[in-house]
């Protein structure tokens, strides 16, 4: 989707890298010696995706996800450049140290921002906001190299020192959990979570976090969820998504209460208790009037939870065998003989335009994973001429047939004739994954395409993989 970016994007674009120095400059000034000082440098990366963005604005040029992943690879090229310079100067400038370091930062150059942060931390500072925003940094970095206790060590100096900033302590905290979490040492992992957690809820009211502490929030909020799911304690993992829920109907989000209440729901039947889960589900249109006021954000989250009925049924379940194909190809493989591997069935068609996005990942996954026992179908049915397709299955058969040669799908195609199966696994939006683990039974089930749902996808399959 293209759009003008708005003053809220803008700030949310920049906010990462102009919050350091707390405020951005114009590209650098040449000193009499014609050579940007160490300040100028680093201002001159820190802005550019903010000032490059702008003049889009102004231009009232549509602004697309493509062009700020190109700015983004642009201002990382720029700060390792600039580092580069910096790096080359001959100065005895305590503050070069600095914003070498924070060069390395935005150029993500995690050594670098360690081994420089470090050093200009060895010495007392007379700047204390320098001071406080490389500690913070450097928790960061260190957390983020699997070194979860050093980080902490950091933490707990900054925390010794002023000025203090709840986005400063939601972030070294959130990367120490995630990096206890990555090493499976999910105890020590639960107070930085929840720290990072009632830290991001403390913000909601300041305006001038709240659209940054949304999105904060609902990533520590599962942190704290998944801390205590992955320590085996159920009680403290449900209390996470219902204070969640609660938190999301005070903010008015209409997203975040729908997605905390979607993963209790696949909470509890992931972990065996399906007639609690739908008990749940059937509960919800008395949940949302009661928790939220807002008319419009009560009908938003009431129509997100109606899509997801069917789906929800077939969760835990034995998945249902195909019915009505009329063809396949390259071959024909049930889901019976197929037992004992993790299978993607995507749901797709020729007309989708997101289904095509997907397809990069899905001959990836194939190549990737098949050697570990996966397997991809991809089912497909005639459309005719309901979206402008030929009105006989010989002629759209030859469009699928020549789409999956121009898209080199590797693997098989079932062409059903109707939407019975769409209607068995709820899947009437495209595209829709649904993931097998190796006994059949229905893991997953997700509607449409993005980075985030293309992720979880990845790290599902990777899990019911490594189940035997």
């Amino acid at each position: 989707m293209k759009f003008f970016l708005s003053f809220s994007l803008l700030w949310l674009l920049s906010a990462f890298v102009s919050a350091q120095s707390g405020r951005t400059a114009p590209t650098p000034t040449p000193t009499a010696d014609n050579t940007p000082t160490a300040k100028e440098l680093y201002e001159e990366a820190s802005s550019y995706v903010r000032v490059k963005a702008d003049e889009y604005a102004q231009k009232k040029v549509p602004f697309s996800k493509d062009h700020l992943d190109v700015l983004l690879s642009q201002q990382k090229a720029l700060a390792a450049h600039n580092a580069l310079r910096l790096g080359n100067k001959k100065t005895s400038e305590r503050d070069d140290l600095y914003y070498l370091g924070m060069l390395h930062w935005l150029a993500q150059n995690f050594d670098g921002t360690r081994e420089t942060l470090t050093s200009y931390l060895a010495d007392p500072s007379d700047d204390a906001v320098k001071a406080q925003t490389a500690r913070s940094i450097l928790s960061v970095v260190l957390a983020k190299q699997a070194k979860p206790v050093e980080a902490v060590e950091i933490l707990e100096d900054y925390k010794k020192h002023e000025p203090s900033k709840p986005t400063d302590i939601v972030r070294m905290t959130a990367e120490i959990a995630k990096s206890f979490q990555a090493a499976k040492e999910f105890e020590k992992m639960v107070p930085f979570a929840v720290t990072a957690y009632e830290t991001s809820k403390s913000m909601l009211d300041d305006p001038r976090y709240r659209e940054r502490g949304l999105d904060e929030l609902l990533d520590a909020g599962m942190l704290v969820f998944e801390a205590y799911r992955d320590a085996k304690n159920s009680v403290e993992a449900e209390k996470a998504l219902d204070d969640m829920r609660l938190t999301a109907a005070q903010a008015n989000s209409a997203g975040f209460y729908y997605y905390a209440g979607d993963q209790k729901i696949k909470y509890l039947i992931e972990t065996g208790r399906k007639p609690e889960a739908m008990k749940f589900y059937e509960d919800i249109d008395v949940k949302i009037n009661r928790d939220i006021k807002v008319v419009s954000i009560r009908e938003d989250v009431r129509r997100r939870f109606k899509v997801r009925r069917d789906q929800y049924k077939i969760l835990g379940e034995k998945a249902p065998e195909f019915v009505g194909i009329d063809v396949s190809f390259p071959g024909r493989q049930t889901l019976a003989s197929l037992k004992g591997k993790v299978v993607l069935l995507d749901f797709w068609a020729i007309w989708c335009v997101p289904c095509i996005e997907a397809m990069p990942e899905l001959r990836e996954w194939h190549e990737l994973f098949s050697k570990d026992g996966f397997e991809i179908i991809g089912i497909t049915r005639y459309y005719g001429e309901l979206e402008g397709l030929p009105p006989n299955k010989k002629d759209e058969l030859a469009l699928i047939k020549a789409f999956r040669e121009k898209h080199k799908m590797p693997y098989d195609i079932p062409v059903a004739l109707d939407q019975r199966n769409q209607l068995a696994y709820g899947a009437t939006r495209l595209p829709t994954a649904v993931i097998l683990d190796r006994k059949g039974v229905v893991r997953f089930v997700e509607s449409g395409t993005s980075p985030q749902r293309l992720a979880q996808i990845e790290a599902t399959i990777k899990k019911l993989l490594e189940e035997k």
